[in-house]
């Protein structure tokens, strides 16, 4: 253990030490923004986000899912100052504060929320959005043993966060990189934790914790579209095991059409294996999600449920335009479970995952999509589960050698 940290006790809350944010404290964010207010943690690099100007990709990266504070200390008492951006849709209930999760020694711990902040309200009629300025917050943890010992902060999935302080009653140093290996999954809403209570709870960060592996999380809600920049970012990013789901957003964005769709998937494939030949790769199919199992997208918020304060989800397509190659959920698994049969032949590290083998047809019986899209956190807890042992299991693509 490092002896400058054994050597300092903890000292009384009024001896504040200030720590400069950096790099080496944060994992899971592969990009770090220096703003008026402080840092902003991006989950995607700065060279990616200029290639793209949507609204929806620039808010989703910047939420970080899966980014967390990883510190070394004996500190019994940590403070973060914060800028949060909170999300609320216009006409429907306000959403919870984001959640941080502390986690000691691999152990959670405690959470909290930081109050305030800005908030961008939504209009989900017209598609525009406005953002009204708030303060800064604080999220405080105390009555940490007075002992060295790992510390990871969470940070909340779903509400932008630009980290404005630290502050702990001992020293702090940044974490070695352990022995476990690095995860890298994409997808969409659903990867990135849409109605996940926590950023510990949603579906890849307890997979992540079942499976012994450190997590780089780029589930983009709404932006799982086989953008040629996500790939490079996937290929250029340091990785033991790499995951890919794909299919809603490809639907209920209504983006493009099989023809379109098999060549991008190759595509997408050719790209990442640019970067990491040989390494575990698996292809995960959607999992059950009845409104585009056989109906094609675009999808859009039901407004009479929004009139009665819900959100809700409805496909607007024809079924019968599928035989034109518009995309609906079956088609896609298809499709998908064919080209990984094809390029298995070549590529015997590149696996293929049916996603109704995590939530499937009978798991939507019991417990139902809310909006009749994204998971609740049960549903979270039960996905997460199932890819842990599908995949990390015995016998699964991303086993230790002889599990």
């Amino acid at each position: 253990m490092n002896d400058r940290l054994d050597d300092v006790p903890g000292s009384p809350a009024a001896n504040w030490i200030s720590t400069p944010i950096t790099a080496d404290l944060l994992r899971g964010a592969l990009d770090l923004e220096h703003t008026e207010r402080g840092v902003l943690p991006h989950r995607l690099p700065a060279w990616a986000r200029a290639q793209c100007a949507d609204g929806q990709l620039a808010m989703a990266e910047a939420q970080p899912s899966g980014v967390r504070l990883v510190l070394r200390t004996r500190a019994t008492a940590i403070e973060l100052d914060a800028l949060p951006t909170k999300v609320t849709y216009q006409g429907a209930p306000p959403r919870p504060d984001g959640v941080y999760d502390l986690l000691v020694d691999g152990r959670l711990a405690d959470h909290a929320s930081v109050p305030g902040g800005n908030v961008r309200t939504v209009d989900m009629t017209t598609g525009s959005a406005e953002t009204r300025p708030g303060p800064v917050g604080t999220v405080r943890f105390a009555d940490l043993p007075d002992s060295v010992k790992d510390v990871e902060i969470w940070l909340p999935h779903n509400e932008i966060t630009q980290l404005v302080a630290l502050r702990t009653d001992a020293l702090v140093e940044p974490v070695p990189a352990g022995h476990r290996k690095v995860w890298l999954h994409h997808g969409s809403s659903i990867s990135h934790g849409s109605n996940a209570e926590t950023p510990t709870t949603t579906w890849p960060a307890l997979a992540a914790a079942r499976g012994g592996a450190e997590l780089i999380n780029l589930g983009l809600s709404g932006s799982a579209l086989l953008d040629p920049f996500t790939a490079r970012v996937v290929r250029d990013t340091p990785a033991d095991l790499i995951s890919i789901k794909i299919g809603i957003n490809l639907v209920n964005a209504d983006l493009m059409r099989l023809r379109a769709f098999t060549p991008a998937v190759h595509g997408f494939l050719d790209t990442i294996r640019e970067g990491h030949p040989t390494i575990p790769l698996l292809v995960v199919a959607p999992i059950h999600c009845p409104i585009h199992e056989d109906t094609p997208g675009p999808g859009a918020f039901d407004l009479s449920a929004l009139r009665a304060g819900k959100v809700r989800f409805r496909a607007t397509g024809d079924p019968a335009e599928r035989a034109a190659g518009k995309l609906t959920l079956g088609v896609i698994r298809d499709e998908l479970a064919r080209i990984v049969k094809q390029r298995a032949v070549d590529d015997p590290n590149l696996h293929y995952l049916d996603g109704r083998d995590l939530y499937g047809e009978a798991d939507f019986a019991e417990l139902p999509l809310p909006d009749q899209l994204h998971p609740d956190a049960a549903t979270h807890r039960r996905i997460g589960e199932r890819f842990a042992a599908l995949a990390f299991g015995p016998g699964g693509p991303f086993a230790a050698e002889g599990a």
